[in-house]
């Protein structure tokens, strides 16, 4: 049973007489033990709503639209406990923070409910048959760490004994046609060369399920002590990854008439390769994970800047970005400043001086090192940063708030969407006075 916090008003369950404070136990005779069983019911236009009431169970029925929420809110949006990581992998970057931050930073997370609600990636290890029944039973959609598919390999690279067994998880779900994205975090000497070969062709027997393959690069930070020694990509080993994956995007595409298998931004700007154009990303499928992200703004505000026109007055903006995409972003805001003259967009480069300079992307700059390193500089009208420097609730990594860092700064600081069209409206028509 699951209690029910909250009966929306109007809703179809408050006209039907739910209340709160009851207890969730079936919903057309399915018990509901989570949010993945809740989902799965409420799906029809009709429904027997059984619930507790001081000790009695009674059953209503429900009417409601389509797509249309019953209107019942419980105490997680799990309806249960989050399923915790029970790994140990090498190259974890949780493992890699410093002590002292907020506990949310060092939770993680392994549940197979997220990666089908929110698109996080899952290893399977948490995984047991029952569960993968319900998936099959539900045609749900995964998102999979797999890194190698070499059982021995991978139970050393997560530090679990039974990674490798769990790889079975992915065959069965593939067989049954559930569609998965993969991931292979990849560490230099562990799991690229042959042993990326073997997983690649491992996965590829696995299409159509396996819908998208991203390859990314390690992430290493400064706070390393007592971790396994890993070695970075250098120019030569990212260079020699992605010719190897472009290798057998060549064939593939023979094959499938699709890629399948993206490397990601970040190794192609650690080997100094110019980024693929847009149709080579195939509608972006891996974008989350940081594979076309560059290419897709570059485009997105190319597109728009042809289109605009402004005729206000002389402006002066800042980005401050990480290291990596710095020089992209300062050669948009040429273009920009070309066509429009009055508007003069410096972008500053923002070294993570918190987590070390190996860390490059925007998203992990915490507001201590942003602070640092644009205080008493001219920054003009605002600064602009994206929202990926952020949570929903404008705080940074270590804990410092926008209003706090703009306060400090003494000029607007905006969260911008990762979008080029958004952001060349925001620096044409924002209005940074009111942020």
């Amino acid at each position: 049973m699951i209690e029910i916090t909250e009966v929306a008003a109007g809703s179809p369950a408050e006209r039907a007489g739910v209340l709160c404070g009851d207890a969730l136990v079936a919903v057309n005779g399915l018990v509901i033990h989570d949010v993945l069983d809740y989902r799965y019911a409420i799906t029809e236009k009709q429904l027997e709503i059984t619930v507790n009431r001081n000790g009695t169970e009674q059953t209503v029925t429900l009417t409601k639209g389509e797509y249309e929420d019953p209107g019942m809110e419980f105490p997680t949006a799990l309806m249960d406990k989050k399923q915790v990581c029970g790994n140990h992998c090498v190259f974890c970057f949780i493992d890699q923070n410093p002590r002292g931050m907020r506990r949310s930073i060092y939770l993680k997370d392994d549940d197979a409910r997220l990666s089908f609600l929110h698109g996080s990636y899952i290893t399977l290890t948490n995984l047991t048959d029952a569960d993968v029944d319900r998936i099959i039973q539900m045609h749900l959609t995964v998102n999979v760490s797999v890194h190698t598919t070499d059982p021995a390999l991978r139970c050393k690279m997560l530090g679990n004994p039974k990674a490798g067994d769990s790889l079975r998880h992915l065959y069965r779900m593939a067989e049954h046609g559930i569609r998965m994205d993969c991931q292979i975090v990849l560490c230099p000497g562990w799991n690229d060369g042959d042993a990326l070969h073997r997983t690649l062709a491992d996965l590829f027997k696995l299409v159509p399920a396996v819908t998208s393959i991203a390859v990314v690069p390690l992430g290493l930070t400064k706070h390393r002590t007592h971790l396994c020694k890993l070695q970075p990509f250098t120019k030569e080993s990212a260079k020699a990854t992605v010719e190897q994956i472009e290798a057998v995007q060549r064939w593939s595409l023979g094959e499938h008439g699709s890629r399948i298998v993206y490397a990601s931004d970040e190794l192609y700007l650690l080997a100094g390769l110019p980024l693929p154009d847009a149709d080579s990303y195939e509608g972006y499928p891996q974008y989350e994970n940081g594979v076309g992200m560059l290419r897709a703004i570059l485009d997105e505000f190319s597109d728009a800047l042809t289109d605009a026109e402004y005729q206000g007055v002389m402006r002066t903006l800042t980005i401050a970005t990480g290291t990596a995409a710095a020089p992209f972003f300062a050669r948009m805001m040429e273009d920009l400043h070309a066509k429009c003259p009055q508007i003069t967009v410096n972008v500053i480069a923002v070294r993570n001086d918190f987590y070390g300079e190996s860390v490059t992307v925007a998203g992990l700059l915490t507001g201590q090192d942003l602070l640092a390193q644009l205080k008493g500089r001219p920054l003009g009208e605002a600064v602009l940063l994206s929202e990926t420097c952020l949570r929903h609730d404008d705080v940074f990594l270590d804990d410092m708030t926008r209003s706090e860092l703009s306060a400090a700064l003494g000029v607007p600081v905006v969260r911008t969407a990762v979008d080029g069209y958004v952001l060349l409206q925001t620096i044409l028509g924002g209005d940074f006075a009111a942020c």
